[in-house]
């Protein structure tokens, strides 16, 4: 019997990045909140290892085959098929492949009759990527360290957004290297909400117009999604975001999504078909 599990995307509210350590990585203060926009993964157990995906582009390294590579070094791993039906578009910093290894890694409990540990679930996702801890606990989370320090915030009311995806993307690690290349402060978290993110020093500007043009929409908030290209905005209402979106499309962005801001419990959500 297969097992479906919701991988949401996810937009940071608030993202202050610190200067290279040592190790070349770089300390972050963020504030996380999963999304409706989400991938679907359906897995079930299979005579080999499959992985069928509805996006071309999937490289045959990726976050999936490496949560299989570290899970099977605690513990047997049964081998699976993992169809995953890809919506959340790729380089828009909204953390479709670290979601899609954190809905595996949620998931893998159920196939290896719980020897996966908690403890050993949050060192995978560590390796495979910064934000995939985030993915464990989904809803809102506050992000520090490299990311793989997350601490769980209380549900938010529920919010619409719009996210739009311009035809330009961003590389993480160029992104990275751009925001180096300008001096900054490494801002603190703030005592009360306010949207922030390092990475529009260096934007393309194709998603600065674009957050701009989303105020313009009626966003009462509007940035960058993670690193980018993505952006999004913060509608009154549902019917306000649609009738965005509706707008953002006729006016050629093709790539645009009205969604809803999702509680923990929605960010979790998976079923036995």
């Amino acid at each position: 019997m297969p097992l479906t599990v919701r991988c949401p995307a996810k937009i940071n509210r608030f993202l202050s990045v610190g200067p290279p350590e040592p190790n070349g990585f770089h300390p972050i203060r963020t504030i996380f909140q999963a999304i409706s926009l989400a991938d679907t993964l359906t897995i079930a157990e299979a005579g080999k290892d499959r992985i069928l995906c509805t996006w071309n582009g999937l490289p045959s390294d990726n976050t999936l085959t490496k949560v299989l590579r570290l899970a099977r070094e605690f513990t047997d791993v049964p081998f699976l098929q993992l169809e995953l039906d890809k919506q959340i578009p790729a380089e828009s910093g909204l953390g479709g492949g670290s979601s899609d290894a954190g809905g595996l890694l949620r998931a893998l409990p159920r196939f290896t009759d719980g020897r996966l540990t908690a403890s050993n679930l949050r060192e995978i996702a560590a390796a495979v990527g910064k934000d995939v801890p985030f993915f464990l606990e989904g809803g809102a989370a506050q992000g520090t360290g490299y990311g793989e320090t997350v601490d769980p915030l209380p549900n938010r009311p529920v919010e619409h957004v719009l996210i739009v995806r311009p035809d330009v993307g961003v590389s993480t690690q160029q992104a990275y290297a751009a925001l180096d290349s300008k001096p900054r402060i490494w801002r603190d978290f703030p005592d009360e909400h306010e949207p922030y993110n390092d990475f529009e020093r260096v934007a393309p500007c194709e998603c600065l117009d674009l957050a701009e043009r989303l105020r313009r929409y009626g966003a009462t908030e509007a940035q960058l999604c993670g690193s980018g290209s993505a952006v999004y905005g913060v509608f009154a209402s549902e019917q306000n975001a649609r009738a965005a979106e509706e707008r953002a499309r006729h006016e050629g962005y093709d790539r645009a999504w009205a969604a809803r801001t999702l509680t923990r419990e929605e960010s979790l959500w998976m079923s036995w078909s």
